[in-house]
């Protein structure tokens, strides 16, 4: 996708109420440091359109950015993170939930894993709500340009174990150094989201 302009243009806080969007939304969630910003920032061609940070949890609200006047990238808060209270947790986690059922126009979820390590139980159970809420989550597994290519292959299969994924289920490898990764996954929200001359995505 040429990316022509882009904007933050909803913020919502856990009493905020969920923006009457009518165009397609397609959501990006992961544990805190796993880079979703820096995801967010690649996608859109910009270096601090998502501002990213050294203090994990920062993110604590749904961030709509709209792209082109033709879909919204939401930013969902970060899981995971240990110094955060647990009422906050469930708060965060009660206003992801409501966002999962309550948007019209979300396509697709993202989920963000650190192709490093295997996935922990925060991961896990992210997975689970988002099959629970509906979705088919799409992995994205980050960070890819810190391991070695020789690892790749081991490393997505750790993944894919790791969430009791499906072996059909799609895991796309990123980095946001190289990009790599960046076309496809920008390929999968054309087709999810049923722009003209895409076709529908397989698996």
């Amino acid at each position: 996708m040429v990316i022509r302009e882009v904007n933050l243009e909803t913020v919502c806080g856990i009493t905020s109420r969920l923006p009457r969007n009518t165009k397609p939304e397609v959501a990006f969630a992961g544990k805190s440091n796993v880079g979703k910003s820096s995801l967010i920032n690649a996608l859109m061609n910009r270096k601090s359109l998502a501002r990213t940070s050294t203090q994990p949890g920062k993110t604590q609200t749904l961030n709509f950015y709209n792209v082109n006047g033709e879909l919204y990238l939401v930013d969902l808060p970060g899981y995971g993170y240990a110094k955060i209270a647990r009422t906050e947790k469930e708060k965060w986690g009660g206003m992801i939930e409501r966002y999962l059922h309550g948007s019209g126009q979300l396509r697709a979820v993202f989920l963000l894993i650190d192709i490093r390590h295997k996935p922990g139980e925060n991961d896990r159970t992210m997975y689970e709500w988002i099959c629970h809420n509906g979705f088919e989550p799409i992995i994205i597994a980050t960070k890819l340009d810190k391991i070695k290519r020789s690892q790749v292959k081991a490393q997505l299969e750790l993944l894919r174990e790791g969430l009791g994924a499906r072996p059909e289920s799609v895991i796309i490898p990123f980095s946001a150094q190289t990009k790599q990764g960046r076309e496809e996954i920008w390929e999968r929200i054309e087709q999810l989201c049923g722009f003209p001359g895409t076709e529908a995505p397989q698996g």
